[in-house]
């Protein structure tokens, strides 16, 4: 072989650059490396973001049952603050009255477990979400159109009222105050608007129409509790 084809494949063979697979591989066996990740180092990330996201899935989940005074209480808040984001101004009375009522039904089971330690913050949770939801309410129009959505505030607002007169029974205390008495009134408001309203839309003789005008007037004046107490009249 003549010198210059000598030359001339020498320089053709240094051309030639072995696979990365092989490089990888070889590296590993002589390092003593683990090529579980290394062949894939962008799986190594991931993996653990899918770890991170599985475990806090796993504590958000736990928490929901959680109550005052449990460690994973917090969680259990930061999701219900989150949710509360997408709700809409509208929604915000009932999605607040909800929120009171989970109160008092974590209250209730502390007080069914004699967990006595977790009382005071339980009692503080409530206290802090009645505080809201009758903010929400006094916010809201007492002359909204919607009755649908007024009907579900009446309902809510009863449905507190009982559980709190029963975790009142069972502990021994009174709680709610003026604030509970804000949310009544805006309730008991709402609730003799619904009355008015279907009453208007019905034929009635004169005994009932006269019981009408004396609806509208206690309304008028402020005395929401006496109009709703004529409904027994109205139906006798």
């Amino acid at each position: 072989m003549k010198e210059k084809e000598l030359i001339s494949q020498l320089q053709q063979l240094r051309q030639i650059e072995p696979s990365k697979d092989w490089v990888i591989s070889t590296k590993n066996q002589v390092l003593g490396e683990s090529p579980k990740f290394t062949l894939f180092p962008y799986l190594k990330p991931a993996f653990a973001g899918l770890v991170s996201v599985f475990v806090l899935f796993g504590l958000f989940s736990f928490a929901q049952s959680s109550v005052p005074g449990d460690f994973l209480y917090t969680f259990k808040k930061i999701t219900e603050k989150g949710q509360a984001i997408f709700v809409s101004e509208q929604e915000k009375p009932q999605t607040s009255l909800e929120l009171a009522n989970k109160r008092l039904e974590e209250l209730t089971k502390i007080a069914e477990a004699n967990q006595v330690k977790k009382l005071t913050p339980a009692i503080n949770e409530f206290q802090a979400s009645l505080s809201e939801a009758a903010r929400s309410l006094s916010r809201m129009e007492a002359t909204s159109s919607d009755p649908v959505a007024n009907k579900k505030l009446v309902e809510e607002v009863k449905k507190l009222d009982k559980n709190k007169q029963l975790v009142e029974e069972a502990l021994g205390v009174v709680f709610g105050g003026q604030e509970f008495d804000e949310l009544q009134e805006v309730s008991e408001k709402l609730e003799v608007k619904l009355v008015i309203d279907d009453l208007e839309t019905r034929t009635l003789n004169e005994e009932q129409a006269e019981i009408l005008n004396r609806m509208k007037e206690l309304v008028e004046e402020g005395k929401y509790s006496e109009a709703l107490g004529l409904l027994g009249e109205l139906n006798q």
